[in-house]
């Protein structure tokens, strides 16, 4: 699964080959640090283009490996963005995440991010990990097809076929068309959200999770890059210890993170500017429409507008699975209002989530 017009395609080819899935060291990856590294640098401002950091990006030709066989563009203004989160287990991430040096790479969590026309609100749907799918057939970026199979995990569309097999598995799921794939790792998280100067939330109850090494009491805290990186991965700390739960915990952090990059003033600070751009674009695998630093930042300026109530978070209608309780399924007809909504770029309607599995108390964290 090599990335394929960047110098680091080499670094990131070796995340390809997954390994099977350690379930005590799973390390769900939130989308927090993806909606951070784009929101800072539409805080950069369409001015400021770096030289060399072209150089950090890691770009994926989604549109070359998917074909013409996809759903048609919206045409209404609006935008979809399949968000995923990704590690590796070598290197500082082993420090990180625990887990095998052996140099395998998990996307355990995937948001599809729905900027609507005007682009001052988003609406923003996670999708669990653990939801039964059918993926389809798909081709991975060293070329390598993969045949369609019936009832598996979604997160294994990318751990057979990479990015690419990602994207497709999404459309054929909600019929929507993927404008744009973006996948942060998650030690650049870290280092984002320490460039940040860290990230406050107000959690309702004690957090102790020993398997994402997270230990809170109750209150406020100014979490920083090790701290935020526990609470997105925390699964056994709050609700039911499902990777719902997780989500919801994930889903506040993204409203904080994005509160404080609009009130950290990186316009009037460009050495700090510079630092975080650098930082977010180390992180980051992009689409090839995506695969510069200039259009990258053209995209991101066009969110500066979207603040946090700005924000409309849900995940994707499911209910437990009761053949297997690690698992989910689809709330068909719900996910489907979910779907519509978006591809009509209107609000999610209240009625597509309702009565549908949580994981849990839904205000353990709120943004400070």
């Amino acid at each position: 699964m090599s990335a394929e017009s960047t110098p680091e395609s080499g670094r990131r080819a070796r995340r390809g080959r997954r390994m099977p899935r350690d379930k005590r060291h799973s390390g769900p990856k939130a989308m927090a640090w993806t909606a951070a590294a784009v929101l800072v640098l539409g805080g950069a401002g369409a001015g400021y283009v770096y030289v060399g950091l072209n150089g950090n990006l890691t770009s994926i030709d989604i549109d070359r490996l998917l074909g013409a066989d996809r759903p048609e563009k919206a045409g209404n203004g609006s935008e979809n963005i399949l968000v995923l989160g990704s590690d590796t287990r070598s290197g500082g991430n082993r420090k990180l995440g625990g887990g095998a040096d052996n140099g395998s790479a998990r996307s355990d969590t995937a948001m599809i991010v729905h900027v609507h026309e005007g682009h001052k609100k988003a609406s923003v749907v996670s999708v669990p990990r653990d939801t039964v799918v059918d993926r389809p057939a798909c081709t991975d970026t060293e070329g390598g097809a993969h045949p369609a199979a019936n009832g598996v995990m979604f997160n294994s569309a990318y751990a057979t076929g990479g990015a690419a097999c990602a994207v497709k598995t999404v459309e054929s799921m909600t019929d929507l068309r993927m404008d744009h794939y973006l996948e942060v790792d998650f030690s650049g998280f870290r280092e984002l959200v320490d460039e940040l100067g860290g990230v406050e939330v107000t959690t309702t109850e004690d957090i102790d999770d020993p398997d994402s090494r997270l230990k809170l009491t109750a209150g406020t805290h100014r979490l920083d890059g090790a701290q935020a990186l526990g609470l997105v991965r925390t699964r056994h700390g709050v609700g039911d210890g499902s990777d719902l739960g997780r989500i919801q915990l994930q889903q506040a952090f993204v409203r904080a993170l994005v509160r404080q990059v609009g009130d950290i003033g990186l316009l009037t600070d460009p050495r700090k500017l510079y630092d975080i751009t650098e930082t977010a674009t180390r992180a980051l695998t992009t689409d090839s429409g995506l695969g510069s630093v200039n259009s990258l930042m053209a995209f991101a300026g066009g969110l500066r507008d979207i603040d946090p109530a700005g924000l409309h978070m849900v995940t994707m209608p499911v209910r437990y699975d009761s053949a297997d309780p690690d698992r989910v399924l689809p709330e068909t007809e719900k996910a489907r209002l979910v779907w519509d909504a978006l591809r009509n770029d209107e609000p999610i309607p209240r009625a597509a989530t309702v009565d549908t599995a949580t994981g849990g108390p839904e205000s353990a964290v709120s943004a400070s």
